[in-house]
């Protein structure tokens, strides 16, 4: 497995949302997840800054990249851009993290 993290940004005003939005899910893009190769995908979220602290573990660089093209990944964005800053694209805006430590 390949461990990924990364950092995104969420409009204070928008943390019980964000959060509820995330709880409720859409079946189909759990589905999509999975099917692209994500395990274990956790966000926390940094209540003073709004920072968002996501990791996941994939099985493929390749199979998760994909999953940005798929059609519930753009409506998931699209329904997600009013809480969060993001690109023109409506993804959102995120930092990737260098991993410099891990003990198994």
């Amino acid at each position: 497995m390949i461990r990924k993290a990364s950092i995104m940004y969420v409009h204070k005003h928008a943390y019980e949302e964000y959060e509820k939005r995330h709880n409720e899910l859409w079946p189909e893009m759990a589905a999509e997840l999975k099917a692209h190769g994500a395990h274990h995908y956790s966000i926390f979220l940094d209540e003073k800054t709004g920072q968002l602290f996501a990791y996941v573990e994939i099985e493929s660089e390749e199979k998760w990249e994909r999953m940005a093209e798929t059609d519930v990944c753009q409506r998931w964005w699209k329904y997600m851009a009013p809480l969060m800053k993001t690109n023109e694209d409506h993804s959102p805006v995120s930092l990737a993290l260098k991993q410099v430590f891990y003990l198994n």
